[in-house]
């Protein structure tokens, strides 16, 4: 998401979180007049954002790929909001641009509003498709599927969809987004509020989830993307940084088995930069962190330590199989790995 306009509250009483503005769907039948097809989209994404992460994560599992081309932005904004200064000549090398908002503009002449990730580009116009964060990975794992590897996973299975969307729902209301409304609080009470959704969830979260290895069905799912977005930046940033600090994810032996153990799995960890997320967190949120100072901490080793939970059954894949190796160009930094 953008952190300057969609994050960051501005004069406003309580924290409140902007709809997406462009809501257009890629689909199979091209019913919104973005057809599926191979090459011609791309995915641009901030590996901080964990908005964006989540269409990292689905994009690995599904093996998108091949089909739809990837640029990762800075982690810290300027004036103009994400851009392409990790590239060579500061230009993504696809799209031709400097910043993305050129993707907005290209779409809406002088549009007025935040310029967000995850965001869908069609490259041969360079207009913004979508930036619909909550509709792209489900149409990722539903109306690409001609272009899924083979093996991948059904992430948002039919039999299954109206719990999934249920569980969503609430971790987006009291833990994706119950982060932010306790980090940007205005007020006291607004904080307070927000502190106890959230741990209230992430309580009822630790429960569930004592019992079986996933959070809907035997198999990963779009709930457990979801998550885990959230979860694995939970000790660096929002633990200290957001004030969530009842205690850390990693003192609740049952989430912080459940997060290590999709960490571990293929798809999720290889797209985990943890320099991007504490860089960005730390030294674009000013009014949080006005010296911009990034903590060296936590220690990450614990990350790839045994979880166990594979004693609870299940199935990652359900009948397909793990992801193949990362892309090459596609790694996250050494920096920002776990070693």
């Amino acid at each position: 998401m953008n952190t300057a306009d969609q994050e960051t509250p501005r004069e406003r009483k309580e924290f409140r979180r902007s709809a997406p503005h462009f809501a257009d769907r890629i689909t199979a039948d091209g019913r919104d007049g973005w057809p599926v097809a191979a090459g011609r989209y791309r995915l641009v994404v901030s590996r901080a954002c964990p908005w964006a992460s989540r269409a990292l994560v689905s994009r690995r599992l599904l093996g998108l790929e091949p089909a739809l081309s990837l640029a990762v932005t800075d982690p810290i904004q300027d004036e103009r909001s994400w851009r392409f200064t990790l590239d060579p000549g500061d230009r993504d090398p696809v799209l031709g641009t400097r910043f993305l908002s050129e993707a907005y503009d290209a779409r809406e002449t002088g549009y007025p509003g935040g310029v967000s990730v995850p965001a869908v580009v069609d490259v041969p116009s360079g207009q913004l498709v979508t930036n619909d964060y909550h509709r792209i990975t489900l149409d990722l794992a539903t109306e690409w599927t001609a272009l899924h590897r083979e093996g991948a996973p059904d992430l948002y299975p039919e039999e299954h969809r109206d719990e999934i969307d249920d569980v969503a729902e609430g971790i987006y209301r009291d833990v994706n987004n119950g982060v932010y409304r306790a980090g940007f609080a205005e007020h006291q009470h607004s904080y307070d509020d927000a502190y106890r959704r959230l741990f209230a969830r992430l309580d009822e979260l630790s429960e569930r989830l004592a019992t079986r290895r996933y959070l809907v069905g035997d198999t990963i799912t779009e709930a457990d993307i979801r998550l885990f977005t959230t979860l694995v930046r939970f000790d660096a940033v929002y633990h200290g940084h957001f004030k969530c600090n009842r205690n850390k994810l990693s003192e609740d032996p049952v989430l912080w088995g459940y997060v290590r153990d999709l960490f571990q799995t293929p798809g999720f960890g290889d797209t985990v930069d943890f320099d991007h997320i504490k860089r960005h967190y730390y030294q674009v949120h000013t009014n949080i962190n006005p010296r911009r100072i990034v903590p060296l901490g936590p220690d990450l080793s614990g990350w790839l330590t045994p979880h166990h939970r594979e004693e609870l059954g299940g199935r990652p894949f359900g009948d397909g199989t793990a992801p193949g190796p990362v892309p090459d160009g596609e790694a996250v930094p050494e920096d920002g790995r776990v070693a």
